[in-house]
């Protein structure tokens, strides 16, 4: 069981923590607010992953994507909330004093981001249906699963926070901060645009 759980957690770590939607906002909001005034948000995201872990597991994924409607509206909810936190990455004041007065993301926000977040979908789906950590007890096995992605999407949004973070402390020079909050920008619509087209 013990082996079978480092396999699901080696298979969910590359799809969980590779740069996407959720973990690029994360890290930009680190490197445009730092780790205290950006935490907020991705605790957001954090919760709003557990929720999707938490449809998965329970099966009510399925259901939920069957009501006619729902997945295109979380999608135009994700990516209306995607450009919005763009714009505002991008245009983020560079200035220490300046970035103090500029309102962060919100636990809300992240918790949004996650929870329409069709990455989030596509990667939890395929990581859970492709290994079994205890096979005698689908509950059981569902529940492992459940936790361990849990703490894994835990430390894995507090490294891109961190990342983020560290990043602004090199960025003093303040051309230098609007050309990396516009790049931020940049890559976190293009990290949509290629959820989009898969």
């Amino acid at each position: 069981m013990l082996e079978a759980l480092v396999l699901f957690l080696l298979a969910a770590l590359p799809l969980l923590g590779s740069p996407g939607p959720a973990t690029l906002s994360i890290a930009a909001t680190g490197s445009v607010y730092g780790v205290a005034r950006g935490a907020p948000y991705m605790v957001g995201v954090v919760l709003g992953t557990i929720v999707v872990v938490l449809l998965v597991a329970t099966g009510l994924t399925g259901l939920l994507f069957a009501i006619p409607g729902v997945l295109p509206v979380l999608s135009v909810a994700a990516l209306c909330y995607i450009l919005y936190l763009a714009y505002k990455i991008a245009t983020a004041p560079v200035l220490a004093a300046d970035v103090e007065k500029a309102t962060a993301p919100s636990l809300y926000g992240g918790l949004l981001l996650a929870i329409a977040n069709p990455k989030a979908f596509a990667a939890v789906i395929a990581v859970f249906a492709s290994i079994t950590v205890y096979p005698e007890h689908p509950v059981i096995d569902a529940a492992l699963k459940s936790a361990a992605l849990a703490v894994l999407v835990t430390g894995v949004n507090c490294i891109w926070l961190a990342l983020g973070a560290a990043l602004s402390r090199l960025l003093h020079h303040p051309r230098l901060g609007r050309v990396v909050n516009i790049g931020f920008a940049i890559l976190l619509l293009l990290s949509v645009g290629l959820v989009v087209l898969m």
